[in-house]
């Protein structure tokens, strides 16, 4: 409970510094970016974020920088990712949204679409993104492919190939990762 309390004192935090700017590191200079206020979309996408909660999401600033998010995104039912939490960064660049946000998973993860550096195989973050969809657009995306994976376009091409010969074994395999990486007794095994 002490962590719970943790989180909400941090959500409060964030909160503030979106709505009266006091995000302030100790030089008096913002800390959501080097050049001073964050853009408008960012704060109202953030704000939304906290507002109304994705179930099975959470999406929280970092308070030294606004564009850098920790995420947590519980593995969806009926998947081999059931019952694990797991970890991914997301960052907005610049340019965003003219250009896809940056995400990666920091929790291993047997998928056929995630590389082992975390990296992520999805078309919303790379030719298919449009400045219309949003950072919960990419979250809820995430998550299905987590229900749904793709081993006819992989990044990690030895998982994909069992995904596609033996996907009993490939799910057991998931599941394996999930409960090592992704469960809180497995979490001290990082």
């Amino acid at each position: 409970t002490a962590h719970a309390n943790k989180a909400i004192t941090a959500h409060r935090c964030v909160v503030l510094s979106l709505r009266t700017g006091c995000g302030r590191k100790r030089s008096g200079k913002m800390a959501s970016n080097s050049g001073g206020q964050l853009p408008r979309r960012i704060v109202k996408e953030t704000q939304r974020l906290i507002a109304e909660p994705v179930a099975g999401i959470s999406a929280t600033p970092y308070a030294d920088n606004l564009r850098y998010f920790a995420v947590a995104i519980e593995g969806p039912a009926d998947s081999p990712y059931e019952r694990g939490v797991f970890q991914l960064e997301l960052f907005l660049p610049a340019d965003y949204p003219m250009a896809p946000p940056k995400v990666r998973f920091l929790t291993k993860i047997y998928h056929p679409n995630v590389d082992k550096l975390g990296r992520i195989c999805l078309d919303i973050l790379k030719d298919k993104w449009s400045p219309a969809l949003q950072i919960r657009t990419v979250l809820l995306s995430i998550q299905a492919l987590m229900s749904a994976p793709n081993p006819d376009d992989p990044l990690d091409n030895t998982v994909a190939e069992l995904w596609k010969t033996n996907e009993a074994e490939a799910m057991r395999r998931a599941r394996e990762f999930t409960e090592s990486f992704a469960m809180k007794s497995g979490s001290e095994k990082k």
